[in-house]
């Protein structure tokens, strides 16, 4: 409520929460995902991005949780690459 209230002060429009909100990823859980789909390790997302593994890993955690997937091999299935979409 705090933020809410100092979000507005500074101008800002809290967003309205949907039903789906919660399971929306997020600009950065969509690009580690992606990253982790195509094949690059946790190590090495973390060298890219600029972030640690385990941060890495704790993304990837709640990636899995929304997508309601629990592997890797699995980001294949749930994050069609572009040109799967297209052709």
């Amino acid at each position: 409520m705090r933020a809410r209230r100092e979000l507005v002060a500074g101008g800002g429009h809290p967003r309205k929460r949907g039903d789906d909100a919660g399971d929306q990823l997020t600009p950065q859980e969509e690009q580690i995902a992606r990253l982790a789909r195509d094949g690059l390790s946790n190590p090495e997302i973390g060298v890219l991005l600029f972030l640690s593994r385990r941060t890495v890993e704790w993304h990837l955690r709640k990636v899995f949780a929304k997508l309601g997937i629990s592997s890797r091999r699995e980001l294949r299935a749930a994050l069609p690459q572009a040109a799967d979409i297209a052709g």
